[in-house]
């Protein structure tokens, strides 16, 4: 089953039906500070834990913690942030039975310090003590743990509020993430992350969610028995002129690699000979204008078009004329940068089928000014969606894939491996396979991004672009089995 990525206001929302169902908040309360203190224990070994407690129901989360690593036998100490505030804080301090000490500014380097000040729904920056300890710990090599998210991290953004906040070695929330657990600054503030569940219903509207097979796994195109080549797909890629022909090379391969049965480089005359001399099962065809292009590509179930294919009015001319032929469109890299001047012509002669796949940079270019404007990359890349009528994949650390439905999804297998020249012509490849073998355009994106992150994390320090189309096999084979 696929997992869900709730905001602060969904798992809100969660908590309140627990309610209702009879589940009282202490009750929770004890289920997320036992998984707290539970963590604590399996991962560390015992020593001095301070226990830093707010005066909400994060910090009721904290006090149980310190009640269940001191049955135990840890040393813990429990300093307040601010008195409890809520009922449920209430009545978790109440069963504390050791002393509540102010909050101190002297920190030890061999304690082991809890964080359940403030979680994901703070939305005012840390104020006078506690933004100070925050600052303080951040030029100290201390152990932290964060109950939720680290104080002063926004739990829908992961950033952190007006530049303070602490990060932690390790992080526990419970039931789903939230954005902050997955956008790369939040995960850079939780450092691990570990979810709990503390008996919590799904909410039905979520619409975001963590990119692993879960979500697109029974849509994948396995090969029926009687399979052959032009059933498991055909896919076309564009190349650029004689000097940069190797991206789409690349492309194709990845595409080849991933499954699609027939495999066609589009080719300029001046780069045929220099495509013909490094091309094995990957077909090779010419063509010598837009609607030659067009006509090249009229049987195929996908194209892509883009890597090093050359910013210009050519480019352009060629991607609009591909529009035309029903096929589903992978736009990467040049073909989305020749628009700059006029995005919105692009986006009227896109459809739902379409997937475009741009670095930060890239996006900037035809959606210019938006990831400034959003309060993060989801919305940006939902937004983006929504404005070009087709599938968006905003590459980077924290990958997004939005399409223009609302659905939304952001991979947690990056690896830094992927950041050399070519990655994103093989990641365009992939996902033009998968588009070619009848996956749909969503699933595609995202399947595509995971074996992607994974190839590059299978192979580690050293990967080269023209190593990742022969590292999937192992992946799918994986895939495979897990069916």
């Amino acid at each position: 089953m696929a997992r869900e990525i709730l905001t602060v206001a969904e798992m809100a929302a969660s908590d309140r039906a627990a309610v209702l169902a009879g589940t009282p908040i202490p009750v929770l309360m004890e289920r997320a500070g036992e998984a707290v203190a539970q963590a604590v224990r399996a991962r560390y070994q015992r020593r001095p834990v301070v226990v830093w407690c707010g005066p909400g129901d994060n910090g009721g989360d904290g006090y149980v913690a310190a009640r269940h690593l001191r049955r135990h036998g840890w040393p813990v100490v429990v300093e307040a942030a601010y008195p409890p505030a809520t009922d449920a804080c209430r009545w978790a301090a109440s069963r504390w039975r050791g002393e509540v000490k102010p909050l101190s500014q002297r920190l030890a380097a061999e304690a082991l310090y809890i964080d359940a000040m403030f979680g994901a729904g703070l939305s005012r920056p840390l104020e006078g003590e506690v933004a100070e300890l925050a600052r303080t710990a951040v030029r100290q090599a201390l152990t932290i743990v964060a109950v939720d998210t680290p104080s002063g991290v926004h739990g829908d953004t992961g950033r952190s509020l007006d530049g303070v906040a602490l990060a932690a070695e390790l992080t526990i929330t419970f039931h789903r993430r939230k954005p902050a657990h997955v956008l790369i600054e939040g995960r850079k503030a939780c450092g691990d992350i570990l979810v709990s569940d503390i008996g919590l219903s799904t909410v039905a509207s979520a619409a975001l969610f963590e990119n692993d097979p879960s979500l697109w796994r029974e849509r994948y195109p396995w090969p029926a028995i009687d399979a052959h080549k032009h059933s498991r797909g055909r896919l076309s890629v564009v190349s650029g002129d004689a000097w940069n022909t190797g991206a789409a090379r690349l492309a194709a391969r990845g595409g080849l690699r991933i499954g699609a049965g027939a495999v066609t480089l589009l080719s300029p005359p001046s780069a045929l000979s220099v495509n013909a001399s490094h091309l094995e099962a990957v077909m090779l065809a010419s063509f010598e204008s837009d609607a030659d292009l067009a006509a090249r590509a009229e049987k195929a179930d996908a194209v892509i078009i883009g890597p090093a294919a050359g910013v210009g009015d050519a480019t352009a001319r060629n991607l609009r004329a591909l529009t035309q032929t029903g096929a589903a469109l992978v736009a990467d890299a040049d073909a989305l940068t020749s628009f700059r001047d006029d995005p919105g012509e692009l986006f009227a002669c896109l459809d739902r089928d379409d997937v475009l796949t741009p670095h930060p940079g890239e996006f900037e270019r035809i959606f210019p000014g938006l990831l400034g404007r959003s309060p993060e990359r989801i919305t940006a890349a939902r937004e983006a969606a929504s404005a070009a009528g087709a599938v968006i994949l905003l590459k980077g650390a924290d990958t997004v894939i939005a399409a223009p439905d609302g659905r939304a999804a952001v991979g947690l297998n990056g690896t830094p491996w992927l950041a050399t020249a070519g990655s994103g012509d093989v990641l365009a490849g992939f996902i033009g396979g998968l588009l070619a073998q009848g996956m749909g355009s969503f699933e595609a994106a995202c399947a595509g991004a995971w074996i992607h992150a994974e190839c590059g994390a299978l192979h580690g320090p050293g990967l080269i672009a023209e190593d990742l189309p022969g590292l999937a096999p192992a992946i799918l084979a994986r895939l495979h089995q897990e069916r």
